[in-house]
């Protein structure tokens, strides 16, 4: 038994070594540094959006030691994530693993370098489930959430499979007291359109709303029980131009139907900015369409 230990001791500590050589420091915020990770050998870094507090003066921290300046490729708030450009060649990439086969219960390490050597803590996968929405809005492909204990600093470092591979991001910015990871599905959708675009473009209508539940009549002649109350409508926004008003209830948006405001942050993807859409409202107990082009989110 103690010799069984011992090798899966030293096949962890092999797997940190591994795995470390592509997790950075990143200094990018007043107090503590944060982790990141290379994204590709040429410079790119990938780290959590919330530790990037500054646009400019920018450095990171490579695992072989020393320090280099660091440029900002772009950054997503609804996802936390962040891009980074270093001059460097030559850096160690390790494999992103796709989560698709994870399983509560699987063993997991976090890894950061919020000084100059690699931190790890062990733990197990405690929940796997479907696709969600942050506070933000930003669209996670399914929730990866772990028991490890996020130490300060490990924002932005990678979550590593027993086999080496890298499962995702950890970010300590999404959920509180829960060790969020941001799967590989996600990151590299976001990063490769931070990439290409130095942003991620987002649809905009310029409304605050709440879910409420539509009259009897109502509810049986469109089919469904609840709507969205406009709660304000933006002085000039596309919501406003488009002929929404306060008090109106949103029931379908371009032919699909609303129910909550998950339901309309999910047609609101960067692909649509520009397109006009037909919006079925309750007013005046009355239900009618109104045509909203969509705009875009300035962030």
């Amino acid at each position: 038994m103690g010799e069984v230990l011992q090798q899966v001791s030293n096949d962890m500590a092999a797997t940190v070594e591994a795995a470390g050589a592509a997790v950075v420091r990143v200094d990018a915020r007043r107090r503590m540094p944060a982790s990141g990770i290379v994204w590709s050998s040429d410079g790119v870094i990938v780290t959590s959006n919330h530790v990037v507090q500054r646009d400019e003066n920018i450095s990171v921290g490579l695992p072989e030691g020393g320090s280099v300046a660091a440029t900002l490729v772009g950054r997503d708030p609804t996802t936390d994530i962040a891009v980074l450009r270093v001059q460097a060649q030559n850096l160690t990439v390790v494999p992103w693993s796709e989560t698709s086969a994870l399983k509560v219960g699987h063993l997991v390490l976090a890894l950061g370098r919020p000084g100059q050597r690699v931190q790890a803590t062990l733990g197990i996968v405690s929940a796997v489930g479907e696709a969600w929405r942050t506070y933000a809005g930003g669209h996670i492909d399914h929730y990866l959430q772990t028991d490890v204990v996020m130490y300060p600093g490990f924002s932005g470092g990678p979550l590593v499979e027993a086999g080496g591979g890298i499962l995702g991001m950890n970010s300590s910015a999404l959920a509180r007291g829960v060790s969020v990871t941001l799967p590989t599905g996600t990151v590299r959708r976001v990063v490769e359109t931070l990439l290409a675009h130095g942003r991620v473009r987002r649809g905009f209508l310029g409304i605050k709303a709440q879910p409420v539940r539509l009259p009897e009549a109502i509810a049986s002649a469109v089919g469904q029980e609840t709507g969205l109350l406009l709660a304000s409508v933006e002085p000039g926004s596309p919501a406003d131009q488009g002929g929404l008003l306060l008090g109106d209830t949103l029931i379908s948006f371009d032919d699909r139907p609303v129910r909550e405001m998950d339901d309309l942050l999910s047609m609101l993807s960067g692909d649509r900015v520009g397109s006009s859409v037909a919006v079925r409202v309750l007013r005046g107990g009355q239900v009618q369409t109104v045509s909203v082009t969509i705009g875009e989110h300035q962030s």
